[in-house]
């Protein structure tokens, strides 16, 4: 038999994390005979709302973590390093700009293949911005293969200097099978926000940090009810910008109007009492909200940030509408809603793509593929860059 080729999905990150955390630990639990998975994560001991372990724990992933006492504590490098040797690790897939660095390192110090998938630069703090997501652009060139999860992320490493050859595009994809509409679950999801079957739902999951621009659809809906008084927004999720959405939500709506809930692990359920699901936001990776709203026979209007435009075709399968423009949400959302024959056919087209080309297996099939292609090189080496704009 083949020798397994053995991967560390390494990764850091606070609180509950977001949509990498579920394709990293799916895809732990759902890899290919010939590829065995360790989830690694870095734990910053002060973090007590950190719960990666406990998703971990539920889908049965091989994980392990590293903790750490503040962001540049050095005992992790060893802590790394044993991880690899012990493991047999052939292959370090980092996820964020901090990994991406480390496992740079361990490909370099452990003699193995470093790999890094570029979900996107969405923080918001002047240091991530100035000086975090300038130098991982940087450091991402010297990567045998980067993996962009959206053609917008790929141009952006191009600009800043990875050879062409040594970027690919995979988008994120979905379990079309966990991710199913189901009848007859309406109104019990509406009952757990509070809500009637006479009322008009529009729906919203994510973060809850300054790029998803919550703000800008609290504001459209407020403009929508007006003239919709039956209209309800949902919005779940959890982030930095809570008190400040609830502060716009009560300038914007009347109470009744309105629910900011916390994260849930049950948007599957919640999703059937929406009539639309709605992103907002400025900047995305490949939004996992939408796929799931797509496999969940939802219907979607979205802003073009991001990856969104390569998973949700225009007209077909949703609504873009530009980013930052509330004139253009609310005219959407009230088409969307207005016009329900035209919306029935975009949620069958977009089940039909999730249950092909953006399903979750064809996902993990190209990066398995990527895995034992690097697995084949052998001993790698630091890869010079090409030439590059000033990257910012």
């Amino acid at each position: 038999m083949t020798k397994r080729v053995h991967i560390l999905e390494l990764r850091s990150v606070r609180g509950t994390g977001g949509g990498p955390e579920k394709t990293i630990l799916l895809g732990a639990q759902r890899s290919d005979p010939r590829v065995a998975v360790t989830v690694c994560y870095i734990r910053d001991t002060s973090d007590a709302a950190f719960g990666v372990a406990e998703r971990a724990g539920v889908l049965g992933s091989e994980y392990v973590e590293v903790a750490e006492r503040g962001s540049f504590d050095p005992r992790i490098w060893g802590a790394l390093r044993r991880i690899v040797r012990e493991r047999g690790i052939d292959i370090v897939h980092a996820h964020d700009y901090k990994t991406d660095l480390l496992a740079l390192m361990l490909g370099a110090a452990e003699g193995i293949q470093p790999l890094a998938t570029a979900h996107g630069w969405t923080g918001h703090s002047a240091r991530e911005r100035m000086f975090y997501y300038p130098l991982d652009k940087r450091v991402l060139r010297y990567f045998p293969v980067t993996i962009a999860v959206s053609s917008e992320i790929r141009h952006e490493l191009l600009r800043c200097g990875a050879h062409p050859d040594r970027v690919r595009v995979v988008l994120n994809g979905i379990d079309q099978n966990a991710f199913r509409h189901r009848p007859g679950l309406e109104r019990p999801a509406r009952a757990q926000m509070g809500l009637s079957p006479d009322d008009v739902v529009i729906g919203a999951v994510g973060r809850l940090e300054p790029q998803k621009r919550f703000d800008l659809l609290i504001r459209a809906c407020g403009e929508l009810y007006r003239r919709m008084p039956s209209l309800r927004l949902v919005i779940v999720g959890s982030g930095s910008a809570g008190e400040e959405l609830q502060a716009v939500a009560r300038e914007s709506l009347p109470r009744h109007a309105y629910r900011l809930l916390p994260h849930r692990t049950d948007v599957d359920v919640l999703h059937h009492g929406f009539d639309l699901f709605v992103q907002s936001s400025d900047y995305e990776g490949t939004p996992n909200a939408v796929l799931e709203a797509m496999a969940l026979e939802t219907p979607i209007v979205a802003t073009a940030a991001g990856g969104t435009t390569d998973i949700l075709e225009h007209e077909l399968e949703g609504t873009i509408v530009p980013t930052g423009d509330v004139g253009a949400l609310v005219a959407a959302m009230g088409h969307a809603l207005a016009d329900r024959e035209r919306t029935r056919r975009q949620v069958q087209h977009a089940r039909r793509r999730v249950e092909t080309t953006l399903s979750f297996a064809a996902r993990m099939r190209t990066v398995e593929n990527i895995y034992l292609e690097l697995a084949a090189r052998g001993r790698p080496g630091i890869q010079p860059p090409a030439a590059a704009e000033e990257c910012a």
